[in-house]
């Protein structure tokens, strides 16, 4: 742990060296599930303002927090503070921490927070969005509409503390839906519930053949793949629902027409949201590199096959990196835990990172950094 917890003065009180595993076990205790997490906002607000932060809570239930010179380059720390259902005890054993949040994405939230009061020569705006885990992204593209556009961006996710990650592939949700007059069991016409099956095999396999290979990995950055996650229903009605996770450049429109022309059932779209990806030399990417470098590790670099805010505020088209604690294979299971020494790790990172961003983006004219940010396309 870093000995600067406890000799770093706030307003009212001193901030100590167990603070920032008391503020995730805090957050941990307080449930958050997307849609619900407006008593989580208020108490991450309440300690933003005790650490120095200029804090609040918005019209949506994102919690904002700034602090650092107003005439310095403003870095957004984006996090989420919603997570998916589910109960996982909060308890600590040994080094670990387990809780639902603690590693999507309650820890790398507390670091953002804990990284931005030690902070110096930036000026920091933390925000814990809400609704990530949902269609929509309700929170970050409210944020989008109702914030200035700041000069970079770090995206809340887990990546390890001594990895960085560069990108996310897109989604879209595809539903289908039909009725049809009751058939007899002994019928030869296809059932409506065997319709929406097949519906739903036909799109699996208009994605696979997106691939040049014959046997795609459904989770490399490069692929279209489509999970069924929902299909019920009898021998008239029936409903399927399918997630596909897509690559940057993905056609949209090319997969809906396809999906529209194999049925005359109602076939509905929940978002379409683009894959993003950026360079190891984004200014964002470089920091992050440098700062795990002088923690005596060798940075890796991720692409990840899920979605996350990353994608809402790519348009802005400033610096951009995720960066968190935690291993995401973790997400969403009933075992999410975070190692404590691994969360403090990272706070020492982002720590770091955060002036040295802000130097580097003071020292560039605004569309010299953009420019750095990309191009957004794939690299070898």
């Amino acid at each position: 742990m870093t000995a600067g917890w406890a000799v770093r003065r706030t307003r009212p009180g001193v901030l100590r060296e167990d603070y920032p595993a008391w503020l995730l076990r805090a957050a941990l205790s307080i449930p958050s599930v997307s849609g619900q997490e407006l008593p989580l906002a208020g108490f991450l607000a309440e300690q933003m303002d005790t650490l120095g932060f200029d804090a609040h809570v918005d019209e949506v239930g994102n919690v904002h927090g700034v602090i650092g010179p107003a005439d310095a380059p403003t870095v957004m720390l984006l996090g989420h503070i919603d997570t998916v259902p589910g109960q996982v005890p909060v308890c600590q054993v040994g080094d670990l921490l387990y809780g639902r949040g603690s590693v999507d994405a309650k820890g790398a939230f507390v670091t953002m927070i804990c990284a931005a009061a030690r902070s110096r020569d930036v000026r920091v705006h933390a925000v814990g969005a809400v609704g990530e885990e949902v269609a929509g992204s309700r929170g970050a593209r409210h944020v989008m509409e109702t914030v200035p556009r700041p000069d970079a961006v770090v995206i809340g996710e887990p990546s390890g503390w001594d990895g960085v990650c560069l990108g996310y592939k897109g989604r879209i949700g595809l539903g289908y839906e039909m009725h049809q007059p009751p058939l007899h069991t002994s019928s030869p016409e296809p059932t409506a519930v065997e319709r929406a099956a097949r519906w739903a095999g036909d799109v699996q396999d208009y994605l696979r053949g997106l691939s040049p290979d014959p046997d795609p990995d459904p989770v490399a950055f490069g692929v279209a793949a489509g999970t069924l996650i929902r299909l019920c229903g009898d021998l008239a009605d029936a409903e399927a629902f399918l997630t596909c996770r897509v690559p940057p450049g993905f056609d949209f429109a090319a997969l809906e027409r396809f999906a529209r022309g194999r049925t005359h059932s109602r076939i509905w779209v929940d978002e379409r949201v683009p894959g993003v990806t950026r360079t190891r030399s984004d200014p964002v990417v470089s920091q992050l590199r440098a700062a795990i470098a002088a923690q005596g590790a060798r940075p890796t670099f991720k692409r990840k096959a899920g979605t996350s805010d990353m994608n809402t505020l790519d348009p802005w088209g400033v610096p951009m990196a995720a960066y968190g604690p935690g291993d995401a294979h973790l997400d969403h299971t009933t075992d999410e835990h975070i190692p404590i020494s691994e969360l403090y790790r990272a706070i020492d990172v982002l720590t770091v990172a955060l002036p040295r961003l802000g130097r580097q983006l003071a020292a560039a004219p605004p569309d010299t950094a953009r420019a750095l940010a990309g191009p957004q396309l794939l690299e070898a």
